[in-house]
């Protein structure tokens, strides 16, 4: 299913029956301030397997990533010190990941690899489902298989791709092209190991 969302707006009415899709495990492809993404309950495990059989992701050795609403729920899922803290409060909502240790709060999943990457978009639409929904949505980029274009940005392209493997497509107009940049603060200093889309501000 296609659903047409507006960032400054999102109806409440369409974002309440995509909620009801992720608490039955459903999968979903929504906008970001930076590419298009996957995504479905952090805390579904099966729903998460399931991305990661379709994305070849193997959870033991990748990174998982997973979308907040605001900085106030993070310390529930991943070890945040006072000046990580500082930091993301300084650059969030924003189009970066952060790497941090992860809690006991997130399902074994997430464990193998004892870190995760917590994100919050500068999006009102994915925002919104993560605000309504109550838990972090697991998030990885759609990728593309051409070499030249690494992300796909329109809706109805993606839609035409993932129909029969996501329960929803949300069109929220076109997407970008360049992904997250990427921090790891699980060390003594934050460090970059992917410049994305966004320029950090220390």
């Amino acid at each position: 299913m296609l659903v047409k969302l507006y960032e400054e707006n999102p109806n409440p009415k369409e974002i309440d029956k995509i909620v009801k899709v992720l608490q039955d495990g459903g999968l979903i492809v929504y906008p970001t301030d930076t590419v298009y993404a996957i995504g479905c309950d952090a805390l579904n495990v099966r729903a998460v397997e399931k991305i990661c059989r379709m994305k070849d992701i193997n959870p033991e050795k990748s990174n998982l990533s997973i979308i907040c609403y605001d900085l106030s729920n993070i310390s529930e899922y991943a070890r945040v010190d006072n000046n990580t803290f500082k930091l993301m409060k300084k650059n969030l909502p924003g189009p970066f990941t952060f790497i941090l240790n992860t809690t006991s709060s997130l399902p074994k999943i997430y464990k193998n690899k004892k870190t995760v990457g917590i994100r919050i978009p500068g999006n009102n639409i994915i925002r919104e489902l993560v605000h309504t929904l109550g838990n972090p949505i697991m998030t990885t980029s759609v990728k593309d298989d051409d070499e030249v274009i690494e992300y796909t940005t329109d809706p109805e392209l993606i839609y035409e791709r993932y129909q029969d493997l996501v329960d929803i497509v949300i069109d929220g107009g076109y997407g970008g092209i360049e992904a997250s940049t990427i921090v790891d603060c699980t060390g003594d200093e934050p460090e970059i190991i992917r410049q994305g889309k966004g320029e950090l501000i220390l």
